[in-house]
Protein backbone atom coordinates (compact mmCIF):
# COMPACT_ATOMS: atom_id res chain seq x y z
CA UNK A 1 0.00 0.00 0.00
CA UNK A 2 1.14 3.37 -0.68
CA UNK A 3 1.41 5.69 1.55
CA UNK A 4 1.61 8.62 -0.77
CA UNK A 5 -1.86 7.65 -1.99
CA UNK A 6 -3.75 7.57 1.65
CA UNK A 7 -2.01 10.91 2.40
CA UNK A 8 -4.11 12.55 -0.38
CA UNK A 9 -7.25 10.71 0.66
CA UNK A 10 -9.73 12.95 1.82
CA UNK A 11 -11.58 11.45 4.96
CA UNK A 12 -13.35 14.34 6.06
CA UNK A 13 -15.15 14.24 2.73
CA UNK A 14 -15.64 10.53 2.67
CA UNK A 15 -17.16 11.14 6.36
CA UNK A 16 -19.55 13.80 5.36
CA UNK A 17 -20.64 11.73 2.26
CA UNK A 18 -21.13 8.75 3.84
CA UNK A 19 -22.90 10.67 6.88
CA UNK A 20 -25.28 12.33 5.06
CA UNK A 21 -26.26 8.93 3.04
CA UNK A 22 -27.30 7.54 6.03
CA UNK A 23 -28.82 9.89 7.94
CA UNK A 24 -31.15 10.61 4.87
CA UNK A 25 -32.00 6.53 4.99
CA UNK A 26 -32.96 6.55 7.92
CA UNK A 27 -34.91 9.61 7.89
CA UNK A 28 -36.23 7.72 5.28
CA UNK A 29 -37.27 4.76 7.04
CA UNK A 30 -38.66 6.63 10.14
CA UNK A 31 -40.99 8.61 7.62
CA UNK A 32 -42.36 5.48 6.66
CA UNK A 33 -44.07 5.10 10.02
CA UNK A 34 -47.93 5.08 10.10
CA UNK A 35 -48.52 8.02 12.17
CA UNK A 36 -46.19 10.18 14.93
CA UNK A 37 -46.52 9.69 18.36
CA UNK A 38 -44.73 9.95 21.28
CA UNK A 39 -42.91 6.52 20.96
CA UNK A 40 -41.94 7.51 17.41
CA UNK A 41 -40.51 10.97 18.65
CA UNK A 42 -37.99 9.30 20.94
CA UNK A 43 -36.70 6.80 18.08
CA UNK A 44 -36.27 10.07 16.29
CA UNK A 45 -34.91 11.98 19.16
CA UNK A 46 -31.90 9.42 20.11
CA UNK A 47 -31.25 8.21 16.14
CA UNK A 48 -30.87 11.45 14.16
CA UNK A 49 -28.71 13.49 16.71
CA UNK A 50 -25.78 12.86 15.20
CA UNK A 51 -22.55 10.61 16.09
CA UNK A 52 -19.88 9.50 14.24
CA UNK A 53 -21.91 6.79 12.26
CA UNK A 54 -18.80 4.57 12.37
CA UNK A 55 -20.18 1.22 12.14
CA UNK A 56 -22.24 2.18 9.03
CA UNK A 57 -19.75 3.61 7.29
CA UNK A 58 -17.28 1.08 7.96
CA UNK A 59 -20.16 -1.31 6.51
CA UNK A 60 -19.96 1.08 3.05
CA UNK A 61 -16.62 1.32 3.03
CA UNK A 62 -16.12 -2.65 3.61
CA UNK A 63 -18.18 -2.99 0.86
CA UNK A 64 -15.80 -0.34 -1.62
CA UNK A 65 -12.95 -1.85 -0.38
CA UNK A 66 -13.90 -5.47 -2.04
CA UNK A 67 -14.65 -3.54 -5.20
CA UNK A 68 -18.81 -3.93 -4.23
CA UNK A 69 -21.23 -1.46 -4.82
CA UNK A 70 -21.98 0.45 -1.39
CA UNK A 71 -25.71 0.50 -2.33
CA UNK A 72 -26.32 -2.57 -2.00
CA UNK A 73 -25.35 -2.49 2.39
CA UNK A 74 -27.06 0.60 3.62
CA UNK A 75 -30.07 -1.61 4.80
CA UNK A 76 -27.87 -3.34 6.65
CA UNK A 77 -25.95 0.36 7.62
CA UNK A 78 -29.24 1.29 8.68
CA UNK A 79 -30.33 -1.44 10.69
CA UNK A 80 -26.45 -1.39 12.34
CA UNK A 81 -27.00 2.23 13.41
CA UNK A 82 -30.39 1.16 14.96
CA UNK A 83 -29.01 -1.25 16.90
CA UNK A 84 -25.92 1.00 18.56
CA UNK A 85 -28.31 3.59 19.03
CA UNK A 86 -30.55 1.39 20.89
CA UNK A 87 -27.50 0.32 23.14
CA UNK A 88 -27.04 3.46 23.85
CA UNK A 89 -30.04 4.76 25.24
CA UNK A 90 -30.22 1.45 27.65
CA UNK A 91 -26.85 1.81 28.03
CA UNK A 92 -27.90 5.81 29.41
CA UNK A 93 -30.98 4.59 31.71
CA UNK A 94 -30.59 4.74 35.50
CA UNK A 95 -30.18 1.07 36.11
CA UNK A 96 -27.49 1.19 33.77
CA UNK A 97 -24.77 3.85 33.61
CA UNK A 98 -27.33 6.59 34.26
CA UNK A 99 -25.69 9.43 32.10
CA UNK A 100 -27.56 12.46 31.26
CA UNK A 101 -25.95 14.01 27.94
CA UNK A 102 -25.47 11.99 24.93
CA UNK A 103 -24.36 13.35 21.28
CA UNK A 104 -24.49 16.82 22.78
CA UNK A 105 -28.65 16.65 24.12
CA UNK A 106 -30.30 15.37 26.41
CA UNK A 107 -30.56 11.66 27.30
CA UNK A 108 -33.54 9.73 26.01
CA UNK A 109 -35.28 8.92 29.25
CA UNK A 110 -33.77 12.67 30.57
CA UNK A 111 -36.08 14.32 27.41
CA UNK A 112 -38.63 11.84 27.59
CA UNK A 113 -39.23 9.42 30.66
CA UNK A 114 -37.61 6.40 31.67
CA UNK A 115 -40.57 3.91 30.37
CA UNK A 116 -40.65 6.08 26.93
CA UNK A 117 -37.23 5.13 26.71
CA UNK A 118 -36.92 1.73 26.93
CA UNK A 119 -39.59 1.25 24.38
CA UNK A 120 -38.11 3.34 22.05
CA UNK A 121 -34.73 1.26 22.12
CA UNK A 122 -36.33 -1.96 22.07
CA UNK A 123 -38.60 -0.29 18.86
CA UNK A 124 -35.19 0.32 16.95
CA UNK A 125 -33.96 -2.82 18.16
CA UNK A 126 -36.83 -4.73 16.08
CA UNK A 127 -37.48 -2.24 13.85
CA UNK A 128 -33.62 -3.10 12.29
CA UNK A 129 -34.46 -6.84 12.01
CA UNK A 130 -37.87 -5.77 10.15
CA UNK A 131 -35.10 -3.88 7.60
CA UNK A 132 -32.79 -6.62 7.54
CA UNK A 133 -35.59 -9.25 7.07
CA UNK A 134 -37.57 -6.87 4.59
CA UNK A 135 -35.02 -7.43 1.36
CA UNK A 136 -36.62 -8.17 -2.12
CA UNK A 137 -34.66 -11.49 -3.29
CA UNK A 138 -34.22 -12.24 -6.21
CA UNK A 139 -32.00 -14.96 -6.51
CA UNK A 140 -30.42 -17.49 -4.25
CA UNK A 141 -27.25 -16.23 -3.96
CA UNK A 142 -28.77 -12.87 -2.78
CA UNK A 143 -31.01 -14.41 -0.02
CA UNK A 144 -27.76 -16.99 1.17
CA UNK A 145 -25.91 -13.09 1.36
CA UNK A 146 -29.12 -11.16 3.48
CA UNK A 147 -29.63 -14.45 5.98
CA UNK A 148 -25.94 -14.84 6.66
CA UNK A 149 -25.93 -10.85 7.47
CA UNK A 150 -28.81 -11.27 10.04
CA UNK A 151 -26.88 -14.60 11.37
CA UNK A 152 -23.80 -11.97 11.66
CA UNK A 153 -25.59 -9.03 13.45
CA UNK A 154 -27.39 -11.35 15.43
CA UNK A 155 -24.71 -12.73 17.01
CA UNK A 156 -23.28 -9.70 17.44
CA UNK A 157 -25.72 -7.59 19.33
CA UNK A 158 -27.20 -10.71 21.18
CA UNK A 159 -26.02 -12.24 24.42
CA UNK A 160 -22.88 -13.73 23.17
CA UNK A 161 -21.85 -10.07 22.04
CA UNK A 162 -22.99 -7.07 22.98
CA UNK A 163 -25.28 -7.62 25.46
CA UNK A 164 -23.00 -9.66 26.96
CA UNK A 165 -20.46 -7.29 26.95
CA UNK A 166 -22.41 -4.68 28.74
CA UNK A 167 -23.18 -7.46 31.64
CA UNK A 168 -19.44 -7.81 32.20
CA UNK A 169 -19.42 -3.68 32.06
CA UNK A 170 -21.35 -3.65 34.99
CA UNK A 171 -19.63 -6.40 36.52
CA UNK A 172 -16.80 -3.94 36.60
CA UNK A 173 -17.84 -1.58 38.99
CA UNK A 174 -18.27 -3.91 41.44
CA UNK A 175 -14.60 -5.71 40.99
CA UNK A 176 -10.91 -4.79 39.54
CA UNK A 177 -10.89 -6.90 36.33
CA UNK A 178 -8.00 -7.74 34.67
CA UNK A 179 -6.62 -6.94 31.38
CA UNK A 180 -6.88 -9.95 29.71
CA UNK A 181 -10.69 -9.67 31.01
CA UNK A 182 -11.05 -5.92 30.32
CA UNK A 183 -9.83 -7.17 26.42
CA UNK A 184 -12.53 -9.56 26.56
CA UNK A 185 -15.38 -7.82 27.42
CA UNK A 186 -14.74 -4.64 25.22
CA UNK A 187 -14.35 -7.32 21.88
CA UNK A 188 -18.04 -8.39 23.27
CA UNK A 189 -19.11 -4.68 24.06
CA UNK A 190 -17.81 -2.78 21.66
CA UNK A 191 -16.07 -4.50 19.22
CA UNK A 192 -18.87 -7.42 18.10
CA UNK A 193 -20.88 -4.89 16.54
CA UNK A 194 -18.02 -3.41 14.92
CA UNK A 195 -16.91 -6.43 13.60
CA UNK A 196 -20.19 -7.20 12.04
CA UNK A 197 -20.55 -3.99 10.21
CA UNK A 198 -17.22 -4.39 8.02
CA UNK A 199 -18.16 -8.40 7.77
CA UNK A 200 -21.83 -7.45 6.87
CA UNK A 201 -20.84 -5.00 4.16
CA UNK A 202 -18.02 -7.53 2.91
CA UNK A 203 -20.08 -10.21 2.59
CA UNK A 204 -23.45 -8.52 0.67
CA UNK A 205 -20.41 -6.98 -1.83
CA UNK A 206 -19.41 -10.80 -2.65
CA UNK A 207 -16.12 -10.84 -1.24
CA UNK A 208 -13.74 -13.73 -1.17
CA UNK A 209 -13.51 -16.16 1.95
CA UNK A 210 -9.99 -14.87 2.35
CA UNK A 211 -10.80 -11.31 2.27
CA UNK A 212 -13.83 -11.52 5.17
CA UNK A 213 -11.00 -13.39 6.81
CA UNK A 214 -8.85 -10.62 6.54
CA UNK A 215 -11.23 -7.51 7.04
CA UNK A 216 -12.43 -9.38 10.25
CA UNK A 217 -9.18 -9.53 11.67
CA UNK A 218 -8.65 -5.31 10.78
CA UNK A 219 -12.71 -4.81 12.87
CA UNK A 220 -11.19 -7.13 15.69
CA UNK A 221 -8.28 -4.28 16.21
CA UNK A 222 -10.38 -1.30 15.43
CA UNK A 223 -13.39 -2.17 17.91
CA UNK A 224 -10.85 -2.47 20.82
CA UNK A 225 -8.92 0.44 19.38
CA UNK A 226 -12.33 2.38 19.73
CA UNK A 227 -12.76 1.46 23.28
CA UNK A 228 -9.30 1.96 24.43
CA UNK A 229 -9.82 5.70 22.81
CA UNK A 230 -13.09 5.91 24.49
CA UNK A 231 -11.28 5.16 28.05
CA UNK A 232 -8.78 7.73 27.50
CA UNK A 233 -11.21 10.30 26.42
CA UNK A 234 -13.06 9.97 29.68
CA UNK A 235 -10.06 10.81 31.25
CA UNK A 236 -9.15 14.10 29.30
CA UNK A 237 -11.95 14.56 26.61
CA UNK A 238 -13.55 17.81 26.20
CA UNK A 239 -16.85 17.50 27.49
CA UNK A 240 -18.32 20.37 24.84
CA UNK A 241 -16.66 18.43 21.94
CA UNK A 242 -17.68 14.74 23.00
CA UNK A 243 -21.14 16.01 23.55
CA UNK A 244 -21.29 14.21 26.97
CA UNK A 245 -19.49 14.60 30.50
CA UNK A 246 -16.40 12.87 31.37
CA UNK A 247 -14.60 11.13 34.29
CA UNK A 248 -17.63 9.38 34.61
CA UNK A 249 -15.58 5.54 34.67
CA UNK A 250 -13.24 6.94 37.44
CA UNK A 251 -16.54 8.05 39.55
CA UNK A 252 -17.91 4.80 39.12
CA UNK A 253 -14.51 2.99 39.60
CA UNK A 254 -14.89 1.27 36.46
CA UNK A 255 -11.97 -0.94 35.00
CA UNK A 256 -10.46 0.91 32.11
CA UNK A 257 -7.18 0.76 30.11
CA UNK A 258 -5.80 3.74 31.70
CA UNK A 259 -6.80 2.73 35.08
CA UNK A 260 -4.89 -0.48 34.44
CA UNK A 261 -2.29 0.92 32.11
CA UNK A 262 -1.76 4.85 32.66
CA UNK A 263 -2.74 6.88 30.24
CA UNK A 264 0.91 6.65 28.34
CA UNK A 265 1.00 3.52 28.05
CA UNK A 266 -2.80 3.43 27.02
CA UNK A 267 -1.91 5.42 23.94
CA UNK A 268 0.73 3.72 22.96
CA UNK A 269 -1.68 0.43 22.99
CA UNK A 270 -4.06 2.36 21.18
CA UNK A 271 -1.34 3.21 18.29
CA UNK A 272 -0.09 -0.31 18.21
CA UNK A 273 -3.58 -1.83 17.70
CA UNK A 274 -4.24 0.85 15.20
CA UNK A 275 -0.88 -0.78 13.37
CA UNK A 276 -2.27 -3.91 13.35
CA UNK A 277 -5.34 -3.39 11.46
CA UNK A 278 -3.32 -1.25 9.13
CA UNK A 279 -1.25 -4.22 8.52
CA UNK A 280 -4.23 -6.74 7.56
CA UNK A 281 -4.99 -4.35 4.66
CA UNK A 282 -1.32 -5.23 3.43
CA UNK A 283 -3.69 -7.45 0.51
CA UNK A 284 -5.97 -4.49 -0.59
CA UNK A 285 -5.63 -1.98 -2.89
CA UNK A 286 -6.28 2.04 -2.65
CA UNK A 287 -10.14 1.28 -2.70
CA UNK A 288 -9.68 0.21 1.36
CA UNK A 289 -8.19 3.40 1.74
CA UNK A 290 -11.25 4.79 3.64
CA UNK A 291 -11.15 1.73 6.08
CA UNK A 292 -6.74 2.80 6.30
CA UNK A 293 -8.35 6.01 7.07
CA UNK A 294 -10.52 5.60 9.60
CA UNK A 295 -8.27 2.82 11.74
CA UNK A 296 -5.96 6.28 12.08
CA UNK A 297 -8.87 8.29 12.82
CA UNK A 298 -10.10 6.11 15.63
CA UNK A 299 -6.69 6.29 16.86
CA UNK A 300 -6.60 10.04 16.74
CA UNK A 301 -10.26 10.99 17.75
CA UNK A 302 -11.08 13.63 20.48
CA UNK A 303 -15.08 12.86 20.18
Amino acid sequence: MNDHYLKMFDLKAFLTQKTQLINQALAAILKTADKPDRLLAAMSYALMAGGKRIRPILCLAAAEAVDGDPRQGMPAACALEMIHTYSLIHDDLPAMDDDDMRRGQLTCHKAFDEATAILAGDALLTLAFQILSSIPISHQRQATQWLRVIQLISQAAGYCGMIQGQMLDMASEKRRFTLDELKSMHRLKTGALIEASVCCGAELAGAKAAQVQMLEKYAQQIGLAFQVTDDILNVEGDPDIMGKAVGTDARRCKTTYPALLGLAESKEFAAQLVQNALETLEAFDQKADPLRAIARYIGKRNR
